[in-house]
């Protein structure tokens, strides 16, 4: 009897949690026409007008997002804020050039980097206003997990003899320039005959924070072609080439409960062949595992659970030598890691592609456009096997949605 209950209550818990979890709602900032949007549930508001946006993110608590107000000819990058309990856009500064900036982890302040000095907000009246320079010679950064540090990279120098290592360094928030605060972390020694770059870029900490990844990348049109996926330690003691792969920063992807690192390996700018999930276990990189079908490639990826990612495939073209480019009609699939069992789970339409798969809760979503199509709809599932709707109509590209720390917990996707 007392068995019976016990399971009783653990379905009844277990039912409990998943109404719960169904009824919190999706909240995106999105881009239509060029303007900031949010969508919070069914509502829709739009936050900027007569404005040229991109690149939202979205501060720690969702407060603030951050966004590039530029122009059509790319000539223009200014950073603003938008509050959204005053719901109002304002300048941190009078005028910030930037294309590279980041929330700290752990509280609202937005790092960024301006023609290679690296920034932080200071604070007025409870919101990030004005700066402070923490670091000159900045290629890339990244803040630290605990928030009280940044990595950093600086770009090699070309000697006579040729490219100099690529240096990494540890530094605290509170830098504000002093030399003597700027801990060397890690220096990438290089060669053009094994592991070539000039720069290191794309840093992300893995799901416990003891690993980091990142992309070491060469001049500019090797880097189109080649680049190489690397790890370093916390510590910046154990240091690792995962493989080789093109220069896109979605295509890298974290577990969100192990050591385990998925991308899409491949060498080669165009998109016909040769690009395939592979998945890395740290620390021992050389055990690789490859997912992807021959006869098909991979151009997205996303993990939905710890046993499951998704991957955005399309049939190989290996046909195509010259003239446009052709388009690679993707769907998404899903990898069972475990099993290695496969199955597709999105049917776009002829002349349609499925893309920019992200997983908010158990909800996976993706955005789906036409060929040649400059917009698209955001489509979700409740579920791998649940029924596919569109949640926003005619955005500029996927949105990005605000998700609390503990709704990334992957033992709710099962």
């Amino acid at each position: 009897m007392g068995f019976r209950v016990l399971l009783l209550m653990i379905l009844i818990c277990s039912h409990l949690s998943t109404m719960i979890s169904a009824e919190v709602p999706l909240t995106a900032a999105f881009i239509r026409d060029h303007q900031l949007w949010i969508k919070k549930g069914d509502k829709e508001v739009q936050l900027t007008k007569e404005q040229y946006v991109h690149s939202p993110k979205w501060s720690y608590d969702g407060r603030f997002i951050a966004y590039i107000d530029g122009d059509e000819q790319g000539e223009k990058s200014n950073l603003f804020i938008y509050d959204t309990m005053e719901k109002e856009s304002y300048q941190p500064y009078v005028t910030i050039q930037t294309s590279d900036f980041k929330w700290s982890p752990l509280k609202n302040q937005l790092a960024y980097n301006s023609g290679g000095v690296l920034n932080i907000t200071k604070e007025k009246n409870g919101r990030p206003h004005g700066f402070e320079n923490v670091s000159l010679g900045v290629c890339d950064f990244e803040w630290f997990p605990n928030g009280k540090e940044f990595i950093v990279s600086s770009e090699s120098n070309l000697l006579p003899t040729g490219w100099g290592p690529v240096h990494l360094f540890r530094i605290p928030v509170d830098a504000n320039l002093d030399a003597k605060k700027m801990k060397p972390f890690y220096t990438i020694q290089t060669n053009e005959s094994d592991l070539f770059a000039i720069s290191a870029n794309y840093f992300k900490w893995s799901f416990d924070g003891k690993w980091v990844s990142f992309l070491a990348t060469p001049t500019a049109s090797w880097s189109n072609d080649s680049n190489t996926l690397c790890v370093l330690s916390s510590q910046g003691d154990q240091f690792q080439a995962v493989g080789k792969m093109l220069g896109y920063k979605d295509w890298i992807k974290w577990s969100a409960s192990a050591n385990q690192l998925a991308y899409i390996s491949g060498e080669g700018r165009f998109f016909v062949e040769n690009k395939k999930t592979k998945i890395a276990d740290m620390p021992s990189s050389i055990q690789q595992k490859e997912y992807t079908p021959k006869g098909f490639v991979d151009l997205d990826l996303e993990w939905f659970s710890p046993d499951k990612v998704i991957a955005a495939r399309a049939k190989e073209n290996k046909e195509w030598d010259e003239g446009p480019v052709p388009t690679m009609f993707t769907a998404l699939y899903a990898i069972n890691i475990r099993s290695e069992e496969q199955q597709k789970i999105t049917f776009p339409k002829e002349n349609e592609l499925d893309e920019d798969p992200q997983v908010v809760g158990s909800r996976l979503t993706w955005f789906r456009k036409k060929e040649k199509a400059f917009k698209g709809d955001v489509w979700v599932k409740e579920s791998l096997h649940g029924q596919e709707s569109i949640w926003l109509k005619n955005v500029d590209y996927a949105p990005v949605f605000f998700t609390q720390k503990l709704e990334s917990s992957s033992s709710q996707h099962e």
